[in-house]
This record gives C-alpha cells, structure tokens and sequence, in this order.
C-alpha cells in the first residue's frame, strides 16, 4: 500500500522512545557505534571496492554522511573515546550517543540524553565530556 504525502504514518503498537530506551527489539542486543567507527569502516569498504564501480547510492550517500559528520579523525582517538566511556554505567546507545553528539555541558547531554538521568553525576560527565572534547581539539 502506497501512502499519500499528506497521509499521517501510522504507529506501531507500544510506541517506541529512544529517550527511555525503548529501542524495539531489534536493538535489545545490538552494538552501538560512533558515526567515526562506521566511517572507518565504509571507507575500508570503499578502499576494498572503489574499482568495482558498482558502489550504490545508497552507500555511497552513507559514506558522505558519516564523512560529514564524524567528530574524530583518527583511529588511536576513536579507541580513546571509546576507553572513556566503557567505564560508565550508561547502556550502549547512551555511550554512542555521548560520543557522537560531543555536547560541550552535561547540561546539554542530559537534555539530549534523557535516559542518562541519575546514571552519572554531573560532575563525572562533566569530566568526561571535557576529556572528550581535548582528545577532538588535539587529534592528529
């Protein structure tokens, strides 16, 4: 069935919110990564395939975005990202979404990250976007 544009889209049933961690079951067990993290690995992608010409759009539109969109460059500050936030108690997709939104205050991230609520004092993640912030400043 074709929807009309003006044709509202229907939900399913127990709506889902990634503000609560409702993410479907489709993500109970999945892993989580940085948009940096999948640019290194479409670009790995790319280099393996870039003679073939037979990219798609799709991929290739992935590909720009993730190259538009990436905080960190390098792999060593993607591992360091990453070792930052293994040690908190926030769910996967808290840790990404930390890492991918790279707020400047734990203000922002909490308002942008709801769930993250009591997880984390504020001092702590206060300290943790400050110290993910220098290693973007300062990469190679």
């Amino acid at each position: 069935m074709i929807r009309s544009k003006t044709q509202p889209r229907q939900q399913p049933e127990g709506e889902l919110d990634a503000g609560k961690l409702e993410l479907g079951e489709d993500f109970q067990d999945a892993e989580c990564l940085l948009i940096s993290e999948v640019k290194v690995l479409l670009e790995a992608q790319y280099e393996a395939r870039k003679d073939d010409k037979d990219l798609s759009g799709v991929f290739t539109k992935t590909l720009e975005y993730v190259q538009k969109f990436s905080r960190y460059t390098n792999r060593d500050t993607i591992k360091e990202v990453r070792a930052l936030l293994k040690p908190t108690n926030l769910e996967p997709f808290e840790s990404a979404q930390l890492g991918n939104l790279c707020c400047s205050e734990y203000e922002e991230a909490k308002s942008l990250i709801p769930s993250i609520g009591d997880k984390v004092s504020d001092e702590d993640l206060d300290s943790l976007l400050k110290q993910m912030d220098s290693l973007k400043k300062y990469q190679g």
